[in-house]
């Protein structure tokens, strides 16, 4: 489902193979083809799309999407021992088989740049933009410091820059706030960006928790067909979420889910 929002609280191309068959009795010499691409539009949007959730009539599939949050300021704290990764988390996601979408601040990426590329690398994982520096884009959000507007577009594509110099692969154009936080002023400000934000319909809730059974249990209560999961990859901020992880996967998959990533979420819903 992909809607245009003026505020909400709490991102990829089509690929498709082409064969050609040829009867005649003496066939022209191959020729080289092409992968087909969409079409760029004429134009580019007034707002950056928003996705909230995939197909819910395509099948039971569901997308746990993780946050690797640093903002531009932690640096010291990281120097002084503070764990911003979760090497243990995606650890688990790997042994489990579970398929997921990692939102990365670029900030993240250069503080872990082998662990970013170790993700990126990973035919399980995709990487997507959590912007560079985890300001918020609108104000009174959480807390976080806000970015002025005419620096929006510069942050996102800073984190792209930041995603390249570490060496990571399969980053895909999307998106999303720090906080969830944005507007439609913002989304007009990222629409030449190319992107697709990507928000969730389901709140893990483990941010700052301390049990990761009731992390689970809100997880497992909220899923429905086609769900965006947001849920985080920072120790020092989530320290439950992987204990959380290994009892929601199983469950969900005794339900009859299949883990997916966004990429494969916004692709069935584009071919409704």
């Amino acid at each position: 489902m992909i809607l245009h929002v003026r505020h909400l609280t709490a991102a990829c191309a089509l690929c498709a193979a082409l064969t050609a068959c040829g009867t005649a009795p003496a066939p022209p010499a191959p020729q080289a083809t092409r992968r087909p691409t969409l079409a760029a539009p004429a134009r580019p949007p007034a707002l950056a799309p928003v996705v909230e959730h995939g197909s819910r009539t395509r099948g039971r599939t569901v997308a746990l999407t993780f946050d690797a949050d640093m903002t531009a300021g932690q640096g010291a704290r990281a120097a002084a021992g503070e764990r911003f990764d979760n090497p243990r988390l995606i650890a688990t996601l790997r042994r489990l088989a579970v398929p997921a979408t990692v939102f990365m601040t670029g900030r993240w990426a250069e503080e872990y740049p082998a662990q970013a590329r170790s993700i990126g690398g990973h035919p399980l994982f995709e990487v997507a933009n959590h912007s560079y520096s985890h300001h918020a884009f609108t104000d009174d959000c959480y807390g976080l410091p806000s970015l002025p507007r005419k620096r929006m577009r510069t942050d996102v594509e800073r984190a792209f820059t930041a995603f390249r110099e570490a060496g990571v692969r399969d980053v895909v154009p999307y998106f999303r706030f720090p906080g969830g936080c944005h507007d439609r002023g913002t989304l007009r400000a990222l629409a030449q960006t190319g992107v697709t934000v990507v928000h969730w319909d389901v709140v893990s809730g483990d941010a700052f928790a301390t049990d990761a059974d009731a992390v689970a249990r809100q997880v497992l209560d909220e899923v429905r067909p086609g769900s965006v999961v947001v849920m985080h990859c920072t120790r020092s901020a989530a320290p439950v979420t992987e204990r959380a992880v290994r009892k929601i996967v199983p469950t969900l998959r005794k339900r009859g889910y299949r883990f997916v990533k966004v990429s494969e979420l916004i692709g069935a819903a584009a071919r409704r």
